[in-house]
């Protein structure tokens, strides 16, 4: 851990070292699905200054995929990025699904509520992974891509008959590919992007892998990756980012009418204990948004959490809140309320 500098009077945001990649980021990252039209269609303008707002603020670490917005995520990161020197930022994407071109419109449905004309087709085989990745690499615009993620091979995306399938064939197929790439030495590290915890083990038990993105299943409202996962991560020097920090808008927003989580209306149970961790930050005069980009920041096995925005004010919001300071009784505080799981490191 380390403190970078960006020559400017704004204080420098913390740096981590991304597992086994060897690649330092920045523990503030760029997540790129609400820039790919995930609950409201962006004009590309805004979108674009939203990345250069990132960094601008001195984010590195910048995560997208093909999925985000049938491309469109992909198109705008690199628009913003592409005119900066390469080696000034960390580039993650994905394979898993490619894009194939809907001309009369797509058919295919996603949660994506805008975004481009092109269907989204799962396919975790070699030739896909590899045809995935030469098309991200356009899309992007840019010579080189520096992480490569699975993404969602598992029984939350797909359910539990067909999770399996996935899961054999993205082994079988992605994960040789992207083997085959680091040691030619085109990425410098592979991982998988996930939000099922159980598939997340397995991935880590049976693969070959630098870095992992698990989404909404670390965070200030529920910790059930402390179980296995990040165990396992840290027993193999894997590093992690963590996406859904704020599991979908819920910690964002407060326990609010329309609240989200994992991207739907919040349940009664979920709004209640928000509620409960909501006052516990109000009392040491800490906003629920910064106790919870803190909070996973604890965990050694962490290198970057991966926040979402659509406005360049919401990045700079983000930049300021992961520098606040946050008094330690808040973290004990909700493990004595039974908020925190009692075995949950916590920023220091």
């Amino acid at each position: 851990m380390s403190n970078s500098s960006t020559g400017s009077s704004t204080p420098a945001l913390e740096t981590r070292t991304l597992g086994r990649t060897g690649l330092t980021v920045t523990a503030l990252g760029l997540g790129g699905a609400p820039l790919g039209d995930i609950y409201e269609q962006l004009d590309d303008a805004t979108a674009i200054a939203t990345v250069e707002a990132a960094a601008n603020a001195g984010v590195t670490m910048f995560d997208t995929a093909p999925l985000y917005g049938q491309g469109s995520a992909e198109h705008r990161f690199g628009t913003a990025l592409r005119r900066r020197p390469r080696d000034s930022y960390v580039l993650s994407t994905k394979v898993g699904r490619v894009l194939e071109p809907a001309p009369e419109g797509r058919t295919k449905t996603t949660r994506f509520v805008g975004g481009l004309d092109f269907n989204v087709v799962h396919d975790y085989t070699y030739d896909a992974t590899m045809r995935s990745f030469e098309a991200s690499l356009h899309r992007l615009g840019v010579p080189r891509i520096d992480v490569l993620l699975i993404h969602d091979a598992d029984a939350w995306s797909h359910g539990p008959e067909e999770g399996p399938k996935k899961y054999r064939e993205a082994m079988d197929g992605a994960h040789k590919a992207l083997v085959e790439l680091r040691e030619q030495g085109v990425i410098k590290g592979i991982g998988i992007g996930t939000n099922d915890i159980v598939y997340a083990a397995k991935y880590l038990r049976e693969g070959d892998f630098d870095c992992m993105l698990m989404a909404g299943r670390y965070s200030l409202l529920e910790q059930p990756a402390l179980v296995e996962v990040l165990p396992l991560a840290q027993e193999k020097n894997v590093g992690v980012m963590l996406g859904g920090v704020l599991n979908s808008g819920i910690l964002a927003t407060g326990p609010i009418a329309g609240a989200t989580y994992n991207y739907t209306p919040a349940p009664p149970g979920v709004l209640e204990k928000v509620t409960k961790i909501e006052r516990v930050c109000q009392s040491h005069g800490v906003a629920l948004p910064t106790a919870a980009i803190h909070f996973p920041l604890g965990h050694t096995a962490v290198a970057s959490v991966v926040l979402g925005a659509v406005k360049p004010n919401e990045v700079e919001r983000n930049a300021e809140a992961i520098q606040a300071a946050i008094p330690a009784a808040l973290w004990s505080d909700l493990k004595t309320e039974g908020l925190l799981d009692a075995a949950a490191p916590v920023p220091a």
